[in-house]
């Protein structure tokens, strides 16, 4: 899913930091590609990721599907494009439990990256 953003990348990662630590979950990492390319004298428009969870959340979707830890903890990446537009986008959380066919309990826990990530940018 990917969502319209007012806000510059590093701002938007500061408000969805900010909204992860609210309810209670860890901030795992936060990957700032641009700085990073910078760093090694490459160009990339500013692009940063943040991956946070909760054990109460991930661990029910991994042991029912070990696969899914490819792509556990939640994260989220803001971006902009060519034309300086922001951008929030995550794998939709329906899309996680389709592709390792998992039962309403144990992908609940997915489902809090939609509601954060739309607060973000709201």
């Amino acid at each position: 899913m990917t969502l319209p953003s007012p806000y510059a990348v590093p701002d938007l990662l500061d408000r969805l930091s900010a909204l992860v630590v609210a309810r209670e979950l860890v901030v795992f990492a936060r990957i700032e590609f641009s700085h990073d390319a910078t760093a090694a004298g490459l160009t990339l428009s500013p692009m940063a990721q943040l991956v946070f969870g909760h054990p109460r959340g991930g661990t029910p979707v991994l042991a029912a599907a070990p696969l899914a830890g490819l792509e556990l903890p939640l994260r989220a990446l803001a971006w902009t494009d060519a034309d300086a537009n922001v951008w929030l986008s995550y794998v939709d959380p329906a899309e996680l439990q389709d592709r390792y066919a998992l039962p309403d309990s144990q992908a609940a826990g997915l489902q809090i990256i939609h509601e954060l990530c739309l607060h973000a940018v709201a």
